[in-house]
């Protein structure tokens, strides 16, 4: 099996290549703010029109010529495939400004645009970048993106083609809830990912930094003082630290996880609420998303299958008989009584073994599970199915059953 994948590396461009590549940037910001201009006019700009645009822009702006068209190009191309999504998704928004000090530099190259040649990356225009070799490449790459985060350093994301061979298949499965207290609480405890607190660790050393900031922070208009970038880029690197070091614990849970299951029952649950909460703290140190985002990638690249549960009333359905309760659990009980058979378990447990009932045949009715003929976006051959006794509920998500 052949899969596209990205290989990331960090670079260390010198001062006059950073500033090449930023001035390469604001000309690629200046060409998506132009089409942003010309779909709120009212026309709605294709690839096709936006590369004539181009042409001529080119021909006429000595500024556009300085830069190498391949990323003018390709950042034209990321909008018409954007924009087009937009109208096919309902709901989606359309692309906006990218604003000179909001949005982060980046820049697409094909094999047109860059060489690897003495082991540095050669650009478009002469740039030569130095890369830092973590690891080889498995394949001879087709593109890269180059781009900056928060903290000023510079990455290249190369796309690569490698095989992968899945792992051999084993007869084990797996339920998997998510919570709070405990990121993942499965239907075996030796495979519960507990939460570690990466954020609540730096607590401190982040408010200091961030009162530090609000001191030095000067009127708006102002030019930031040195002080302000210090405690600001201090503030970046514990926020970045934390997420590291959640993505981390998520990716070696989740290797563990797909080595040792065939199938996969994850909760499909959407931690974004949560921000509006009063635990939306707690539920963000917890990193939810990544550890199922890392877990749905693992186990669709080993050939696993994995299926996403809707949520619903999994906290209140019992393990043992599938009685659903009649009143809601409170975030406070932590224990599950079922009334009719007397079953008692732990909230999240119970919750994952009945997310693994509903995927399980064995366990559950075949009119119980009901698929989704397309797979989930962004999860490779993860699917979705409904939780049991839906049908006394009326459905989920307001689907009718």
């Amino acid at each position: 099996m052949v899969e596209t994948v990205r290989y990331t590396y960090r670079l260390r461009p010198g001062a006059k290549v950073e500033r090449a590549l930023l001035d390469e940037w604001h000309r690629c910001r200046f060409l998506w703010n132009e089409a942003v201009h010309q779909q709120r006019s009212g026309d709605k700009p294709t690839f096709c029109k936006l590369s004539k645009l181009l042409t001529s822009a080119r021909a006429s702006t000595a500024w556009l010529r300085e830069g190498s068209h391949v990323p003018q190009q390709l950042t034209l191309r990321t909008y018409a495939l954007a924009l087009d999504h937009s109208y096919r998704v309902a709901g989606r928004g359309r692309p906006k400004v990218k604003a000179r000090k909001k949005s982060l530099p980046s820049l697409e190259y094909t094999t047109r645009g860059f060489t690897i040649r003495d082991r540095r990356l050669r650009l478009a225009g002469g740039l030569i970048v130095p890369v830092v070799w973590s690891r080889e490449l498995p394949t001879p790459p087709t593109s890269v993106r180059v781009y900056q985060d928060s903290l000023g350093h510079w990455y290249a994301s190369f796309v690569v083609r490698r095989d992968v061979e899945p792992l051999p298949r084993v007869a084990r499965r797996i339920g998997i809830d998510w919570g709070v207290t405990t990121t993942a609480t499965t239907t075996d405890p030796a495979y519960d990912l507990p939460h570690a607190g990466y954020r609540r660790r730096c607590a401190a050393e982040l408010a200091k930094a961030q009162r530090k900031m609000a001191r030095r922070k000067r009127p708006r208009g102002a030019t930031p003082s040195k002080g302000y970038q210090r405690a600001k880029r201090q503030a970046a690197l514990l926020h970045k630290k934390a997420a590291r070091q959640n993505t981390h614990a998520a990716r070696v849970w989740a290797r563990r996880v797909v080595a040792d299951h065939q199938t996969i029952a994850v909760e499909d649950f959407k931690p974004k609420f949560l921000a509006r909460t009063t635990m939306a703290r707690k539920a963000a140190d917890a990193a939810i998303g990544a550890a199922k985002r890392e877990l749905i990638e693992c186990g669709t690249r080993a050939g696993r299958k994995v299926v996403l549960v809707a949520p619903a009333y999994s906290t209140m359905t019992c393990s043992e008989c599938f009685a659903i309760a009649k009143l809601r659990l409170e975030l406070a009980e932590r224990t599950f009584r079922c009334a009719s058979c007397g079953h008692t378990a732990d909230r999240d447990r119970n919750a994952a073994r009945v997310i693994l009932a509903t995927v399980d045949l064995d366990r559950a009715d075949a009119d119980d599970v009901r698929r989704c003929p397309s797979p989930l976006q962004g999860a490779g051959d993860a699917v979705r199915v409904r939780n049991p006794r839906h049908q006394q509920r009326g459905g989920v998500n307001g689907i009718a059953q």
